[in-house]
């Protein structure tokens, strides 16, 4: 397990404006980029990699998620990018790197559990669409893996924030397999949540079990969900999801976890000098 003497933050410029590279920097370890779609699984292999190798995690994309609850409880609307812009000049946002992923912190408050919430995921979505925030955000997260030594997954890692990784690998699975995979790992209470027809117990404390039919319907519900969200990624104006010209891609539509990582730690190995690995 790997200690950090310092907590990474996100820290708002005066004036954000697009980031310019100033052509690739030598490092003493390398970054290891993890893009890919939605539900592919990138926490997952980044938190297996990180400790694999003894490298920081940084899942960027709860900056996304962290933004987006503070402009759902501010009641921002989604598609005013100035507005947007003026609520994360006021806002903290705080990474903290733990054995099994990032402890979120937005304004000191730890909000690692609600930003997994399907309403604050498909907010992020929405509002990463604009270049202003995109170019804000990848200050923010070129400055937390600058030094290297990290493993950062997103949506944009390998193409706009570290062009120059060392590692970079795109994981990607067919939309009906990842919305499987996102519907098994939701709590039985968000997919109530999500389906105005599920049933509830008389006191109203937790949701009733749902039928198979809704079960059926709640996951067609998640794997629309996934189309949307990847349509919005691979057609937005600033840094669309797509592979990296040199991205090793990773498809696990029909591989097992043990088999993703276990190629996934072969792809980093034949990229890290031989006493690194």
């Amino acid at each position: 397990m790997t200690q950090t003497k310092q907590t990474p933050e996100a820290r708002t410029p005066e004036a954000p404006k697009h980031p310019v590279a100033n052509g690739p920097k030598k490092r003493q370890r390398p970054v290891i980029a993890i893009d890919g779609p939605a539900g592919a699984g990138k926490s997952t292999l980044a938190a297996h990699l990180a400790r694999r190798f003894g490298f920081l995690n940084l899942e960027t994309g709860a900056m996304y998620r962290a933004l987006a609850l503070k402009a759902i409880e501010n009641d921002y609307a989604f598609d005013e990018e100035a507005p947007l812009m003026d609520l994360a000049a006021r806002t903290r946002i705080t990474l903290q790197p733990q054995l099994e992923g990032n402890r979120v912190l937005l304004d000191t408050i730890d909000v690692s559990r609600r930003i997994r919430e399907a309403d604050v995921t498909s907010a992020a979505s929405k509002i990463s669409i604009h270049p202003r925030l995109r170019a804000w955000m990848v200050q923010q997260q070129r400055a937390l893996g600058e030094a290297g030594g990290v493993v950062m997954e997103g949506r944009d890692i390998g193409t706009a924030v570290f062009p120059d990784a060392e590692v970079k690998i795109f994981l990607d699975a067919a939309p009906e397999v990842r919305g499987n995979r996102r519907y098994r790992q939701a709590t039985p209470e968000s997919i109530a949540a999500n389906n105005p027809n599920a049933p509830q117990n008389a006191d109203r404390q937790a949701p009733d079990p749902l039928t198979a039919e809704q079960q059926r319907l709640a996951e067609q519900a998640v794997i629309r969900e996934l189309k949307e969200r990847d349509y919005r990624d691979r057609h937005r104006a600033e840094s669309p999801l797509q592979p990296a010209a040199d991205a090793v891609i990773l498809d696990s539509t029909a591989m097992t976890l043990d088999e993703v990582l276990a190629r996934a730690e072969e792809i980093v190995r034949s990229h890290l000098p031989r006493e690194a690995s």
